[in-house]
């Protein structure tokens, strides 16, 4: 089924089935009478030949330049060719389609005064799998991702390249292979196809989609350690968070009481510690603060996914032009700092319950490592290495970008967000979460099996999908291939969704 898109109701979980799912789009027909409206009121300044930011001035340092009639058309050529400055290995085919979705969105609530053309070719190209090659880097987050959206906006003129059945090509070629009409650029359409901050929009929605299946799963990972541990239920009792307040504890609360239905732990005969450490004890608090963060990261990336990110925007209603910057990535770049933080935090604390888990002294009775034959075999030490080396690596990306900005443009362009630094940082740091959770979920995995009694069904379940894909740890082998097994295990989300078949949603 199409997804609408009519500029207020794009919601991430609407992108990602877009952008992963490849579910087609329509422009909503009331969008478009408010594009074509829109358009018109712009062509009638035009001939009015009254000063317009970007349409016939410069733009940046130039934006005192005025163009002559000759140049205005030519303008948005030059513009797109001087802006399509990126660098670096191209962005996943899912993150271009979900910024072309995103900027759609933009032009359907008819502020932008391009072309119904150039909106209808994007939705085109969406449906009928023409994807831009773009490169990653280039964007500092303002004035929009415009080095990014400018290789997209060089196939509206059958240039640059992207992706078609699988094969990379040149821009006009997929586009003649796909049956679609190259719309060329005139005045304004060029700056409306990218000043706005569509890719790091569209990364973030699709990375908070997957940081919260990444939080669920350290839920089950998290459940499974405190009964190989056997511990003290009592912190993970709803009523205990509803009493302080935060919705994000009382979610992480009953998704690991869910996870522990039918365990022998619940039934109170299992002697157990009067208090365990933080790290069992306070994950629902811990992980519960990553879901609020996430929450309100996800607030505000809806918010822009639905709002009149452009500049210079026109309200036909008031037949006015208003300046200023509707593309600056801040407020979507700050959020997604914290959320980048709260995942990091999630997976400082699954290694330290990994610590207990291996650790002699605090293991209550497992072997040392998790193996039976201690000193000949090693069992899941270096296991630990290697999730204290991903958790480091994790603690340097959380070091914000957002303060970073350096001036550009001649100082024109003085401050900017450096929101796609985030963006791109946050996916490292996820890429991390899903091997630092794996090590866990295999060191959990293993310490149950050292232990006699009947667990949860959560993480019955769990436990059976990690044996489905490595043994158990009898003698030492090579573990950097469980450890990337695993890794992709939890990036598959199998275990969370096998789960979720055994208990049900976990929020």
């Amino acid at each position: 089924m199409a997804i609408v898109l009519d500029g207020k109701s794009l919601t991430v979980e609407k992108l990602v089935r877009v952008a992963c799912g490849g579910e087609p789009v329509e422009v909503h027909p009331e969008a478009l009478t408010k594009i074509k409206a829109c358009r018109a009121m712009i062509e009638e300044k035009i001939k009015a030949r009254e000063i317009m930011y970007g349409i016939n001035t410069g733009i940046g340092e130039f934006s005192e330049v005025v163009l002559t009639d000759a140049q205005v058309g030519e303008f948005q050529k030059y513009l797109i060719y001087n802006h399509a400055a990126g660098i670096g290995d191209p962005a996943p085919i899912e993150h271009v389609r979900a910024a072309m979705a995103g900027r759609i969105n933009v032009h359907a609530r008819g502020r932008s005064g391009c072309r119904p053309e150039i909106t209808l070719t994007l939705a085109e190209m969406l449906n009928k799998g023409v994807t831009p090659v773009v490169c990653q880097k280039g964007s500092v987050g303002a004035c929009g991702d415009l080095a990014p959206m400018s290789q997209i906006a060089l196939l509206l003129m059958g240039e640059g390249e992207a992706y078609f059945k699988g094969e990379r090509l040149p821009g006009q070629v997929a586009l003649e292979r796909a049956g679609i009409p190259i719309p060329g650029l005139q005045a304004r359409d060029g700056l409306a196809a990218i000043n706005g901050s569509n890719l790091l929009t569209a990364i973030s929605a699709l990375t908070l989609y997957d940081m919260d299946r990444a939080l669920k799963q350290a839920e089950i990972a998290a459940t499974m350690t405190i009964e190989a541990l056997i511990g003290n239920l009592k912190p993970y009792d709803v009523r205990l968070h509803e009493e302080r307040g935060f919705p994000g504890a009382v979610r992480s609360a009953k998704a690991i009481l869910k996870c522990l239905s039918g365990s022998d732990l619940t039934t109170g005969k299992m002697k157990t510690k009067v208090q365990d450490a933080y790290s069992m004890r306070s994950t629902p608090q811990v992980i519960g603060a990553a879901h609020d963060a996430l929450a309100h990261a996800r607030r505000q990336v809806e918010i822009e996914l639905n709002a009149t990110a452009d500049n210079p925007i026109f309200l036909t209603e008031n037949k006015l032009t208003l300046t200023g910057a509707n593309f600056q990535g801040s407020p979507v770049a700050l959020p997604m700092e914290m959320a980048g933080t709260a995942l990091t935090m999630v997976c400082v604390l699954s290694e330290r319950r990994l610590n207990r888990l291996t650790n002699p002294a605090l293991s209550v009775g497992l072997p040392a490592f998790l193996t039976k034959g201690a000193g000949l075999f090693s069992g899941m030490m270096l296991s630990q290495y290697t999730a204290d080396t991903l958790v480091v690596e994790q603690r340097i990306l959380s070091a914000p970008a957002c303060i970073q900005s350096i001036p550009a443009a001649a100082d024109q362009e003085d401050f900017v967000s450096m929101g796609m630094n985030t963006a791109l940082k946050n996916l490292q740091i996820l890429d991390n979460a899903y091997g630092i959770l794996g090590i866990e979920f295999m060191a959990a995995a293993q310490g149950l099996d050292f232990r006699e009694f009947t667990p949860g069904a959560g993480t019955r379940a769990a436990h059976a999908v990690v044996r489905k894909h490595i043994a158990h740890l009898d003698e030492d082998r090579p573990l950097y291939v469980d450890h990337n097994k695993m890794k992709a295990l939890v990036k598959s989300g199998e275990i969370l969704d096998e789960v979720e078949k055994a208990v049900g949603s976990l929020g």
